[in-house]
C-alpha cells in the first residue's frame, strides 16, 4: 500500500532530520524512518474506521431525536439508508479492521467532535441528498457512496487536513496519499466476502521493504562521497545558492540511482525534482535537474551507471 512515491518522501525527511540534529546515530533514524511509515498505514486504518464510527453517530443521533420530549414526525421516521449502507456493515466486520485497530490502539473515541463534524458535512453535501434519493437501493450503491463521500468531502476539506496534521506529526505529507487508498479499497470491496474481505498490506511486497532500507542506508552510508561529486558539479554557484534540502535530495537521487538497477534514470530524476519543487525553494526543480543531468553523464562515462 505505501508506495515508493511516499517511501521517498519519509526518507527525504528522515535524513534531513539526520543531519539537523547531527547525532550520527543511523540505528535510531532508521527506526524513526519505519516509525513514520507505521504511522502513515495507521492512517489508512483510521480513515477506514471512519466509515464505521460516522455510522454509528448517526445512529446515536437518530436515537437521541426519536426520544426527544415532543419529536417530529421526522424525527420519528427518519431516513435509516445511511444507518443501513451495507459497505458499512461489512466494514464493522471486517477482520483485518478489527484486528489491526486492536492491536494497535486505533480509534476515534478521543475524537467524536471530529466524527460529529463529518456527520455534519456529509449530511448536508450533494453526495448525501443523491444517496438517498437514488431508487437503486443495493450493495454497490452504497459501495459507491462512501467512495464519493471520500472523493468529494473528505479529500477536499483544508479542516480534515489540518486537524488530521494536529493530531500526529507523521501524518504532514500523508493525507492526500492514504485518502486515494482508502478509494480504492472501497472499489475493491465485494460483498459476497463478508468481513474476510482483504485489506491493503503496509508493503506490497518484500522488494519495497528492502527498497525502504537500503535507500535509506545507502544515501547515509555513502553521502560524503555522493556529496563530494556534487560539489564538482555545482562549483559555478554560490555556496548559500546550494540550499541544504537541495543537496540531501540529489544525494538520495544518487543513492537511488546507483543502488537500484531495476528503476530507470528518469523515474529517479523525476521523483526526485518534483520533491525539490515541493520541499525547497521555487528555482531548486530545474537547479537539480540540471547538477543531476550532468552528474548522469559523468557517471556513465566512468562506467559507474549502466541504465537509461
Amino acid at each position: 500500500m505505501i508506495n515508493r512515491i511516499l517511501i521517498r518522501i519519509k526518507v527525504l525527511q528522515i535524513v534531513y532530520a539526520y543531519y539537523q540534529k547531527g547525532t550520527g546515530d543511523l540505528k535510531i533514524a532508521e527506526n524513526e524512518l519505519l516509525l513514520s511509515l507505521r504511522r502513515s498505514y495507521d492512517l489508512y486504518f483510521y480513515f477506514l474506521l471512519l466509515i464505521v464510527e460516522v455510522t454509528r453517530m448517526y445512529e446515536r443521533l437518530i436515537e437521541t431525536k426519536r426520544h426527544k420530549y415532543v419529536p417530529t414526525d421526522k424525527e420519528l421516521n427518519p431516513d435509516t439508508r445511511l444507518l443501513n449502507n451495507r459497505l458499512a456493515g461489512q466494514m464493522m466486520r471486517n477482520e483485518a479492521l478489527l484486528k489491526y485497530a486492536k492491536e494497535h490502539g486505533i480509534s476515534w473515541s478521543d475524537d467524536l467532535d471530529f466524527v460529529k463534524k463529518m456527520l455534519d458535512l456529509i449530511l448536508k453535501s450533494d453526495v448525501y441528498a443523491d444517496y438517498i434519493n437514488n431508487p437503486d437501493d443495493g450493495y454497490e450503491t452504497d459501495k459507491e457512496f462512501w467512495r464519493l463521500v471520500f472523493k468529494r468531502i473528505i479529500s477536499n476539506s483544508e479542516y480534515v487536513e489540518e486537524y488530521l496534521e494536529e493530531k500526529s506529526i507523521y501524518w504532514n505529507e500523508d493525507v492526500d496519499i492514504i485518502e486515494s487508498f482508502v478509494m480504492k479499497t472501497i472499489k475493491r470491496f465485494d460483498e459476497n466476502a463478508g468481513g474476510s474481505q482483504e485489506l491493503m498490506p503496509m508493503f506490497n511486497n518484500n522488494d519495497d521493504y528492502d527498497y525502504v532500507i537500503k535507500l535509506f542506508r545507502q544515501t547515509l552510508l555513502n553521502g560524503e562521497e555522493y556529496r563530494k561529486r556534487i560539489d564538482r558539479h555545482t562549483k559555478n554557484w554560490e555556496t548559500e545558492r546550494v540550499a541544504n534540502m537541495d543537496m540531501i535530495i540529489m544525494q538520495l537521487a544518487l543513492a537511488e540511482m546507483l543502488n537500484f538497477p531495476s528503476i530507470p534514470v528518469n523515474v529517479t530524476l523525476n521523483e526526485f525534482i518534483d520533491a525539490a519543487k515541493y520541499y525547497s525553494t521555487p528555482k531548486s526543480g530545474t537547479f537539480i535537474n540540471g547538477v543531476l543531468d550532468s552528474i548522469v553523464d559523468e557517471l556513465k562515462k566512468e562506467k559507474l551507471l549502466f541504465k537509461d
